[in-house]
């Protein structure tokens, strides 16, 4: 039994450039601290491969410290590491992968074509190789059929399982083709759990942490336990900080005890879109943003609750409230969930308020 834990996606350095400058820069430190933890849980495991399908590095470009990050990290893994390069750190004479020195341990695929690696002592045959741009319309499993010898087969690769595109579009059939025992991917940022077609499972970890609203929930790694014919998986948790975007009904409830009751025990790596639904006066987001903010990592409101349904029956009124409504109940009649229309009729009444207009 081979044990392995598969990685991808971890786009070191990436800029964050919604945050502010302090910020950012947090983020990516603690983006090079996901190597440590990633080397201390395949020593946990003690683990006999590390595998990294693509895109370690959002760019070309990477700061020193991160360099130093790899070096250290992956150095410190008792066992052999290798990397597919993808589409966003595609390997180049200039790329990190060329100019950076890098541990004994590590193997970079290089080339465009399929190489093999065999692992006598784990009695395994790996494969793999590399973007060489930032797309490529080919297969990376284009063409592989491995022998049927009694040994463990393993491909890391990056590539899309959609079956159209840019960026190593691969199909089941090629994957049932291929005849290995497992296929570990990177591109997809979501997890896909372990499948299968043919007798080959495979798998994408997803990214180990979110970088935004669009890489929601848990984020971490994949370990797995391998042999012919047979392989088992298990998500393993990595990342420090998660995003989340909740919906808060706050409809016949004071805001404030309401959103409480609806967040999670520990929020404080929570990264929180919160989105406000429900029938009610509009609330004060200010208020509401000064009293939650310092209990997340990063805090964002939205309102999108409507009118409550008695202020609508105003509109029968012989009164510029009621004109006004009559318009506004005709334009939210016809799209009732248009928040700019909610918004604008909130924004009229509060305005009329102020006088109340006499008879017409």
């Amino acid at each position: 039994m081979v044990k392995i834990i598969h990685g991808a996606d971890f786009h070191l350095d990436s800029p964050f450039s919604g945050l502010s400058p302090d910020r950012a820069a947090q983020r990516r430190a603690e983006q090079r601290e996901l190597l440590d933890r990633l080397a201390q849980l395949a020593r946990e495991r003690q683990a006999d491969l590390v595998l990294l399908a693509g895109d370690l590095l959002d760019s070309g470009r990477v700061f020193r410290e991160t360099a130093q990050a790899l070096a250290r990290s992956l150095g410190a893994i008792p066992c052999p590491v290798f990397i597919a390069p993808g589409n966003h750190d595609f390997y180049s004479s200039r790329s990190p992968y060329a100019a950076l020195p890098w541990p004994d341990n590590v193997h970079i695929f290089r080339s465009a074509a399929l190489e093999r690696v065999d692992l006598p002592q784990l009695d395994c045959t790996l494969w793999g190789r590399a973007f060489l741009s930032p797309r490529q319309d080919s297969s990376p499993l284009e063409g592989l059929s491995v022998p049927d010898d009694g040994r463990l087969h393993i491909a890391c690769l990056h590539g899309d399982t959609g079956g159209q595109g840019d960026y190593g579009p691969i199909s089941p059939m090629e994957i049932a083709a291929s005849g290995l025992d497992y296929l570990a991917l990177g591109h997809i940022h979501q997890g896909s759990g372990l499948r299968q077609e043919g007798n080959t499972r495979w798998a994408y970890p997803g990214c180990p942490e979110g970088r935004g609203f669009d890489e929601l929930g848990e984020k971490g790694v994949l370990y797995l336990e391998a042999e012919p014919g047979h392989v088992t998986a298990q998500f393993v948790p990595l990342g420090q900080r998660r995003y989340e975007i909740l919906s808060v009904d706050l409809t016949g409830a004071e805001p404030l005890p309401a959103i409480r009751a609806a967040l999670p025990a520990d929020t404080e790596h929570l990264i929180c879109r919160l989105i406000l639904t429900g029938e009610g006066e509009p609330p004060d987001l200010a208020a509401l943003e000064r009293a939650l903010a310092p209990e997340f990592y990063g805090l964002t409101l939205l309102d999108r609750t409507r009118l409550p349904q008695d202020l609508w029956a105003r509109r029968g009124e012989d009164t510029l409230t009621g004109l006004f409504l009559r318009a506004m109940w005709d334009k939210c009649g016809s799209e009732p969930d248009n928040q700019l229309y909610q918004l604008a009729a909130r924004y009229g009444l509060a305005a009329l308020e102020a006088g109340e207009e006499g008879v017409l």
